[in-house]
């Protein structure tokens, strides 16, 4: 069935259009084809005010009004506050601010849980007289304890055989705040037998002397999630209620309410929630970070949180982006970091303007320039972007170079600055160090140099090359700068995996801030506005820090580098195996090797290679992030002898898309690539032409 089109407002902020449907898509697909709730889509996004989103909610959201947007419906934005201990006013406000920063909005469909308290208690007086709830005395303790376990039935409350008129009269005089905290419940009568623990006499009301930051102090009760749930979908017209795996043992509960009630029932959609590795998204240990001072706040960049993105240089695209390439599914999974700094950086290379910076700046000094001369040369923005166009870039006689990119003794292929030899400036001129000027201690502290005047743009008039260029500022207008070199904040794919005695902080990142003073920048940066990324040539990419970075005092984070480097630092940092005797020739892992009657057997479909990395302590093994159709999928493949990351990455490949989730070398893979192998040759499969991701072979 084709999807309806995607109306213009939707189209820079819902998730990529493809031919291949998801499951959440196919059910939309289906109550429009039949009419079910008039063909129309309204969805919501619930957040509980009580902490910062992070990127596992980006994913919700982009799937909550993204839907929306796709199939021309609605998507409200609602705050979950029936929790008054945990919820406060900045959390409202900073929920506000990433979801319109994400690119979407709910234009005067904005809402509270806490608007539907008085319906909520209309609808829980009319379930006591209907005799399907009641009061209960039983402590939480004790509720626990009748509640029973997954392989015996629970004991019904001495309570639950209250009359109607008693169940009524008490719950009255909870609310008319007779009852000190925790000491009566109001439960749902269902059946204290139910294989499923939620359908087990679960509390509605729970007695809470407790402010609330919109109510104040008019209620001392307050509803639970699973009661108020559903109840708040219903009363807005929501059609389908889409929210993540960890509340499909829930749906039966939330029908059966509303059921009792005979009001409007959207369809309960679950998903999978997004866990990326190198990763913590639990509140309670993000708030552990901010607490103990691991990190400097819910917006240190270091952070998953939208607003730490944000602060470090993300930009909304990027992530809505990788959100659409994760994909939609059922089963829970990991996603590799690296899919997520993939997409950053494509997007950035695209947007960024490019400036230059010198982090470790060391003093170069024309002996053949006029002093006192300034030349300005002309400096492409954005090679990517046609319509960015050029700047002008002080050139004189004393200039800052990297540290890095000179050196007294260089190795062989070193092609950068050394005595004797010469390199391009980028934007300038041929460049050839004659001296080196040293301290006391035998440092170089400057660089005594000449240029060619006739090589001004990078050009020779002779035709001679030279292999190396790098990147300068001019020390007369440079702008001094702090740069913040940010990292992963954990040394560990999974933060949780840790010693015994230990805890995830155990496996936090030393080296994931680095802070640089006395850094030199081009002066176009000196007026940088916050939320603009940069890419600082030959460096990464950097932006201006959104709190501390002024006029005077310059403050850039870095984004991300231009090249993912961890790959390279858990390969060199693998134990080398043992050489082994020779051996009969084994299956290589991940790779199917099939002959042509299991094609019949399989589901064989192309992808696109959009990330690859080796396998730490596993030098055979590279992980790939493949793009099949709509979704994103992890593959561990064995071919790390046949193929590097870089060769791999772009390709179009076949794989095998109808496989079980397996765990390859303690990394998860879901499916496998198609090859071909001679002897001890192996070659994947691979199509060429426009043959779109998600094709099927066969």
């Amino acid at each position: 069935m084709t999807k309806p089109p995607l109306s213009p407002e939707a189209k820079s902020a819902a998730p990529a259009d493809t031919e291949a449907v998801d499951f959440i898509r196919a059910i939309i697909n289906e109550h429009m084809a039949k009419g079910t709730y008039q063909q129309r889509v309204h969805t919501r996004f619930p957040p509980e005010p009580n902490g910062y989103l992070h990127i596992g909610h980006a994913k919700a959201i982009c799937i909550d009004f993204g839907m929306a947007l796709e199939y021309g419906g609605k998507c409200n934005l609602r705050m979950d506050d029936t929790n008054p201990c945990k919820e406060d006013t900045e959390y409202v406000d900073a929920i506000i601010e990433d979801v319109h920063w994400l690119g979407f909005d709910w234009d005067d469909r904005f809402y509270y849980a806490s608007d539907y308290f008085d319906q909520m208690y209309e609808y829980a007086e009319e379930m006591i007289n209907q005799g399907k709830a009641y009061v209960d005395d039983l402590t939480a303790d004790e509720i626990r304890e009748y509640r029973g376990t997954l392989t015996e039935p629970g004991k019904e409350s001495p309570c639950r055989n209250r009359s109607i008129a008693e169940n009524l009269a008490l719950f009255r005089r909870m609310r008319a705040g007779e009852f000190p905290d925790g000491s009566r419940t109001l439960r749902a009568k269902i059946d204290m037998a139910s294989p499923n623990l939620n359908m087990r006499d679960p509390v509605m009301y729970r007695v809470l002397h407790a402010e609330h930051h919109r109510t104040g102090d008019k209620w001392c009760i307050y509803p639970m999630y699973d009661w108020a749930h559903g109840l708040e979908d219903s009363l807005e017209g929501i059609t389908h209620s889409l929210c993540s795996l960890e509340f499909e043992n829930h749906r039966p509960l939330y029908d059966w309410f509303l059921i009792q009630l005979g009001v409007h029932k959207p369809q309960q959609i679950e998903f999978s929630r997004l866990n990326l590795t190198y990763t913590v998204m639990s509140k309670r240990k993000l708030l552990r970070l901010v607490k103990e001072g691991f990190v400097s706040g819910w917006d240190d960049p270091r952070m998953p949180t939208l607003c730490g993105l944000r602060r470090r240089g993300y930009t909304p695209e990027s992530l809505r982006n990788f959100v659409a390439k994760v994909g939609i599914t059922k089963f829970a999974s990991t996603t590799d970091v690296v899919l997520l700094e993939h997409c950053l950086r494509e997007h950035l290379n695209q947007i960024a303007p490019r400036a230059m910076a010198v982090l470790d700046p060391l003093k170069v000094v024309i002996t053949n320039y006029p002093e006192g001369q300034v030349e300005y040369l002309e400096a492409i923005n954005n090679p990517e972007d046609p319509n960015a166009g050029t700047r002008q870039i002080p050139f004189g006689r004393e200039l800052y170079i990297e540290r890095e990119d000179f050196m007294e003794n260089p190795p062989a292929k070193f092609h950068r600055l050394s005595p004797g030899s010469e390199v391009r400036l980028r934007w300038g001129y041929f460049l050839t160090c004659t001296e080196a000027v040293k301290d006391a201690a035998g440092n170089v502290v400057e660089l005594r140099c000449t240029y060619d005047p006739a090589t001004k743009g990078g050009n020779a008039p002779d035709g001679r090359k030279v292999k190396g260029t790098i990147h300068w500022v001019s020390a007369t207008h440079a702008k001094d700068a702090e740069i913040r070199l940010y990292d992963r904040l954990f040394v560990k794919e999974n933060p949780e995996e840790c010693e015994e005695g230990q805890d995830f902080t155990a496996n936090l990142n030393p080296d994931s801030l680095t802070m640089l003073k006395g850094c030199k920048l081009e002066p176009s940066l000196a007026e940088a506005p916050a939320g603009t990324t940069y890419q600082f040539e030959r460096l990464g990419y950097f932006c201006p820090d959104n709190r501390d970075s002024k006029p005077g005092h310059l403050v850039f984070n870095r984004t991300v580098q231009l090249r993912d480097t961890w790959a390279k630092i858990a390969q060199k940092e693998a134990p080398k195996p043992a050489p082994k005797a020779p051996a009969a020739e084994a299956p290589v892992e991940g790779v199917a090797l099939i002959g042509i009657d299991d094609f019949a057997k399989v589901e064989l479909k192309t992808a696109k290679v959009l990330a690859a990395e080796v396998v730490p302590e596993a030098d055979r093994l590279l992980k790939l992030q493949v793009e099949i159709g709509s979704e994103t999928r992890q593959i561990v493949a064995g071919v790390a002898q046949f193929y590097t990351p870089e060769e791999i990455v772009g390709k179009t490949i076949v794989v095998v898309a109808n496989l079980e989730p397996a765990v390859i070398r303690g990394v998860q893979s879901n499916g496998m690539l198609l090859a071909a192998k001679k002897k001890r040759n192996l070659r994947l499969i691979t199509v060429d032409g426009d043959i779109p991701s998600g094709a099927s072979i066969g």
